[in-house]
């Protein structure tokens, strides 16, 4: 099994929370970015609660 741990990316628009999460599980990040988007509209924008508390408590990634 595979050690990874999900971290905050470099890949990133704001934080890196959705390259982070996108690394993480292999998959492309422009589809997590859409993804979390139509979610955050569809849940009365408490997406975006659940993103600055992603972002405050990911560690940051190897690279920076």
């Amino acid at each position: 099994m595979e050690n990874r741990k999900l971290t905050l990316s470099n890949d990133r628009m704001i934080a890196g929370v959705c390259g982070g999460i996108a690394e993480y599980f292999g998959w492309e990040p422009t589809l997590v970015r859409i993804f979390y988007a139509l979610a955050t509209v569809f849940t009365a924008f408490s997406g975006t609660f659940v993103y600055l508390v992603l972002w405050i408590i990911m560690p940051r990634g190897e690279r920076y």
